[in-house]
């Protein structure tokens, strides 16, 4: 594997965790914390690998932070995006939230193989509705201004933008890969099957 000069890696960290009841960042299915297991995997694959967070957030470790800028705040992941985007114009992102214990290396794999740099994104279809996953996709750096479009109509959901964009599609090849984890009984479950 070799790192793609022009594609940095992004963990999407800015959440709350409400339902969880703790930083979702930190919890740990593969003996790490999850923030951990995903820069070792973005790492592989992307020239630099960034934390998207909030102003307020503590940074982790040794992995470099992007927060969330005064235009781009309290708009959710979208926000991370953005944000990461105006600092670093002529990079594409390889983004992954924190709550996705199932993506793997062949996960990143596949979606860096059959990416399609000349639509805004690339990002599998989701198996339970369809509908295109932006958390786990690549965001080219051409698509930023288009991305801010939407801003302007007030839309901040990066599905809806996905959705209503040429973005490239592809088939999960493992139907688990993209599911996430949003409450303590769903992270055990998680365990049981990666376990298992």
């Amino acid at each position: 594997m070799t790192n793609i000069k022009n594609l940095y890696g992004l963990i999407l960290a800015g959440g709350f965790s409400r339902r969880m009841g703790q930083d979702k960042a930190l919890m740990m299915y593969h003996g790490k914390p999850q923030i951990e297991y995903v820069n070792d995997l973005l790492g592989k694959h992307c020239a630099k690998v960034f934390l998207s967070k909030r102003p307020d957030q503590k940074t982790y470790k040794e992995i470099s932070a992007i927060d969330d800028t005064q235009d781009f705040l309290n708009i959710g992941p979208l926000g991370g995006i953005l944000s990461a985007m105006k600092a670093y114009p002529e990079i594409s992102w390889l983004v992954i939230a924190c709550d996705l214990p199932f993506v793997t290396n062949e996960t990143l794999e596949f979606l860096i193989q059959n990416r399609n740099p000349r639509k805004l994104a690339t990002a599998f279809k989701s198996t339970h509705d369809g509908l295109p996953e932006p958390l786990c996709a690549i965001w080219e750096a051409h698509g930023y201004l288009k991305i801010l479009e939407f801003l302007k109509k007030d839309i901040h959901c990066p599905c809806k933008v996905l959705i209503n964009s040429n973005t490239h599609l592809l088939e999960q090849a493992n139907p688990q890969w993209l599911d996430n984890i949003n409450d303590s009984k769903e992270f055990q479950t998680a365990l049981r099957r990666l376990h298992a």
